[in-house]
């Protein structure tokens, strides 16, 4: 059970104080071995915890799922591999199971999901070799409760591509755009140039010679004079979705 979920049950005399008590105290962390889970967060940050499947066992990834659906009735894992997504499939019942192949982000629900809200945040990649960090943000937001509108190899290698995206993202009432790109990483900055709203931008580590691996396109990024730009780590989809579904969150003071 939620907090809010808690304190109802106990206001309508469904549960007595110690079992309220008890509930609230297993809000906060659980430790299972080799994992401490979170369970607290989405209280405390309006975020959940989201899953890293990479690197983890077999058994300390199915552990790290099945208790997060037990106590919260659902569970998001970033970073999963098909081979994992399969035993996932085999050893854990949901009612909903929804693999984003290209983004490797896999989510179980016991129940119904929200219907997704406006305003829709825009995912936007310089080029195609981008997308699979553009697909494990889509994922997320799309998992966090938010529409996704997407523009794929639409770089400055070609700037007027970049025009009909503005246009449309002005046109679906964008206020959030996160902007992906390897080699030099001058996306976010032209856009956010034309763009209104706030842009998150993304180096990845697609590029080659001095700088590459994402770190010419990192320091880009940061050195961005273009007014709200922000950045996040390489590769990082998930720190970006997350950013962009909290300010989209705070700006229609909707809860998450």
């Amino acid at each position: 059970m939620e907090l809010e979920e808690i304190i109802k049950a106990l206001k309508e005399g469904n549960i007595s104080e110690e079992e309220a008590i008890k509930r609230i105290r297993l809000l906060a962390v659980k430790e299972l071995e080799n994992l401490c889970l979170d369970i607290s967060r989405g209280i405390r940050k309006k975020i959940p915890e989201i899953i890293l499947a990479e690197g983890k066992t077999d058994e300390d990834l199915l552990n790290a799922i099945k208790n997060f659906i037990n106590e919260k009735g659902y569970a998001i894992v970033s970073r999963i591999y098909p081979q994992q997504v399969e035993l996932v499939k085999n050893n854990i019942k949901a009612k909903r199971i929804n693999y984003y192949e290209k983004g490797r982000v896999l989510a179980l629900r016991m129940g119904d999901p929200k219907p997704l809200r406006d305003p829709p945040i825009a995912v936007i990649t310089a080029g195609s070799a981008d997308i699979y960090v553009a697909e494990e943000a889509r994922a997320i937001i799309n998992e966090l409760g938010f529409k996704t509108i997407t523009f794929y190899d639409v770089g400055i290698a070609g700037l007027q591509r970049i025009f009909p995206v503005v246009r449309r993202c002005m046109e679906e009432g964008v206020e959030v755009a996160i902007v992906i790109a390897g080699m030099e990483g001058a996306l976010p900055s032209v856009f956010s140039s034309l763009f209104y709203g706030i842009v998150i931008g993304v180096p990845t580590s697609i590029g080659y010679g001095y700088g590459g691996g994402g770190i010419g396109a990192l320091m880009t990024m940061l050195q961005s004079c273009s007014p709200g730009v922000l950045v996040v780590n390489i590769d990082n989809g998930v720190g970006a979705a997350i950013a962009a579904v909290m300010i989209s969150s705070l700006a229609s003071k909707d809860k998450i």
